[in-house]
């Protein structure tokens, strides 16, 4: 009789125990089922790369051969259709007398896509299972491409941002994403030759790591409004050697305009870094 409520004792907490394993464990389990499964073939882009190249887009059809973006009379040849070719003419003519209206010169503001695949300093490419980020300490700007099988945001709720919206999916070790809802003309600023496109550009990317180390996006921007054929570049990134980071970049500070510390005044500073401002002199 004693072994038998023994036995009975021991079913009934091993039932409590299990049922309390089951409390905590199945909703564990729900929430874990309806995250992507973690691939093991998930490629390594870690560290920190630079761009190749310089910040013009469209090098190949640059003129003159080798100018930089930003240099006067400097432009590149996109498949433009003729309404959006006399714009680019104007914004040319903005840039040789530097009033460009070029929206990174606000310090802080996106770059925005495409021109973020296209930035000085350092970039960070970071895989996870349902998740691309590409990061760049210029800016910063942040792309996050979403590869969980979700769609692009409904029209009802996207709204034109300068970054879009960007998903995705793999196709063996390319990570081929699709970016949409840009700002338009006035956001979508290509480069410093004056390089624009309308809030009907959207782009097709195919990111890699080639098999010589370095990483590879090719760029198709498509514009109803502005091109006549599908616009391609290519753009290659290296990889920074040793202990790289990427560091805080902070150009928001205004160090045109500083504050006097005893009125509370903000200064403004000449050309020769002395207050213009009158009755104000530089310690």
């Amino acid at each position: 009789m004693a072994l038998n409520w023994a036995v009975s004792g021991a079913m009934s907490r091993a039932m409590n125990i299990r049922k309390r394993w089951l409390t905590v464990i199945a909703p564990l389990a729900v929430l874990l089922s309806a995250q992507p499964a973690l691939a093991d073939d998930l490629p390594d882009w870690s560290g920190v790369w630079e761009l190749v190249g310089g910040t013009v887009y469209d090098r190949p059809t640059m003129v003159p051969e080798g100018a930089r973006a930003g240099d006067p009379g400097a432009r590149e040849h996109p498949p433009y259709n003729e309404e959006w070719e006399a714009k680019y003419q104007r914004n040319i003519a903005l840039v040789v007398q530097d009033r460009f209206p070029d929206p990174v010169t606000t310090c802080g503001t996106p770059v925005g896509f495409p021109r973020v695949m296209q930035v000085v300093d350092g970039y960070e490419f970071v895989v996870t299972p349902g998740q691309t980020w590409i990061l760049t300490e210029n800016g910063p700007n942040v792309v996050r491409i979403y590869t969980d099988g979700r769609d692009h945001m409904d029209a009802d709720v996207i709204w034109p941002t300068y970054t879009g919206d960007s998903v995705g999916h793999w196709e063996g070790d390319t990570l081929v994403f699709t970016t949409i809802g840009l700002r338009g003309e006035d956001g979508t600023i290509v480069d410093r030759t004056g390089l624009i496109l309308s809030d009907q550009a959207h782009g097709t990317t195919r990111l890699r790591k080639r098999e010589d180390g370095m990483m590879e996006a090719v760029i198709t921007m498509e514009d109803p409004a502005a091109l006549t054929a599908p616009w391609t570049v290519t753009k290659t990134y290296r990889k920074f050697e040793g202990d790289a980071r990427i560091m805080d970049y902070a150009c928001a500070e205004n160090n045109r305009n500083p504050v006097d510390p005893d009125t509370g005044r903000t200064l403004t500073l000449g050309a020769d870094g002395e207050p213009i401002d009158t009755g104000y002199a530089a310690d």
